[in-house]
């Protein structure tokens, strides 16, 4: 499929830059000053790494990028900031790619994406899982985490 998906370039992806970058490391300082914890240096910088990106971080790929002057992290440092944006809601992973995606959605939710074979987009959805949460409990079972992950094309390499 690789040969068919030449064009990705061509279209938009959804990475943050500029001014709604600095909004969105804002609200997630405002979040953890609410919630009584700390959105260190590392931690934000991993964040705003998360929030550039046009498609899902492997670690590897942040420990390389975390310099800003080029100079790689250590791995300790990537993975227990990464450990913290998901405790949080901040960030998700995705299993089938083993990469990171930021949270597009604030609050509790069930996390699901949509991901693209061709440009590797991983856009995030709220699904309503009502009925399934609602069996699980009328089971016993308390669910704490739920991943969806769709794969398929988006749109814009639906369209080239």
């Amino acid at each position: 499929m690789a040969d068919a998906c030449h064009h990705h370039e061509e279209h938009d992806h959804h990475g943050l830059h500029g001014a709604s970058l600095a909004r969105a490391l804002a609200a997630a300082e405002e979040r953890c000053v609410e919630t009584q914890e700390r959105l260190t240096a590392p931690r934000r910088r991993v964040l705003e790494l998360l929030l550039a990106a046009d498609a899902p971080l492997k670690a590897y790929d942040l420990i390389a990028a975390y310099g800003e002057a080029g100079e790689p992290a250590k791995p300790p440092t990537v993975y227990r900031a990464l450990e913290f944006l998901e405790r949080l809601g901040f960030a998700h992973r995705i299993e089938s790619l083993n990469a990171y995606v930021p949270c597009r959605i604030q609050g509790g939710h069930v996390a699901a994406f949509l991901i693209c074979d061709c440009c590797g987009e991983a856009a995030e959805f709220e699904p309503d899982f009502t009925p399934q949460m609602a069996a699980a409990a009328a089971a016993g079972y308390e669910v704490r985490q739920v991943t969806l992950e769709a794969r398929g094309l988006c749109s814009g390499c639906r369209e080239h």
